[in-house]
């Protein structure tokens, strides 16, 4: 299996980057490859362009969009990592999805809306918040976000959403918590 890890976090020191650490060493035990975008440390531009809507036609993207698409036709399983800002993605993993999945790679428009064209692949979903969980779920902020994630995004482009993990209150909680947390990544890569 080919794991591809697209991580959003800008602070180094981040639990995020505890999660990244966890997938990569769980991936690697397992025999399976992986491949790491860390969006911040490689200075990706989020900043979609007219350029970039022009040049859909004919395919002709940007070398930086075509590098990522290229990671992405060569994972099996696409992991996303990332802290929720403002009940969404952040800007930036928000700014690689409208680049690099974009009309001619990810989907292409059909006689009854949209066709996926990156069907056969998986995603995984891990999102940190500020909040526990459980405020989240009773306002169906849970279900809000799968539905932006996960079906508008993923599943419009044909891939299958295997589960979306929300570890919450992550600023507040206790190292044993974290550790728990740690064991449910694990415990989803295989």
């Amino acid at each position: 299996m080919k794991y591809l890890v697209v991580f959003a976090h800008p602070y180094s020191k981040s639990f995020n980057n505890a999660i990244v650490d966890t997938i990569k060493e769980e991936v690697i035990n397992n025999g399976a490859e992986i491949e790491i975008r860390d969006l911040y440390n490689i200075g990706f531009d989020p900043v979609l362009k007219g350029s970039d809507l022009l040049n859909l036609r004919d395919k002709n993207y940007a070398n930086d969009i075509r590098t990522e698409q290229e990671y992405v036709k060569w994972a099996d399983i696409i992991i996303f990592v990332y802290p929720v800002w403002w009940a969404g993605l952040p800007a930036m993993l928000k700014g690689y999805v409208d680049r690099v999945f974009a009309n001619g790679f990810a989907f292409v428009d059909g006689k009854n809306g949209p066709n996926g064209l990156l069907n056969g692949k998986k995603a995984l979903l891990i999102s940190t918040t500020g909040f526990p969980s459980a405020i989240y779920e009773e306002i169906g902020m849970h279900k809000s976000m799968k539905q932006t994630v996960d079906q508008a995004i993923f599943e419009f482009c044909g891939i299958e959403v295997k589960n979306h993990i929300f570890l919450g209150g992550v600023p507040t909680s206790s190292r044993e918590t974290l550790v728990d947390y740690l064991k449910e990544v694990r415990e989803a890569i295989n």
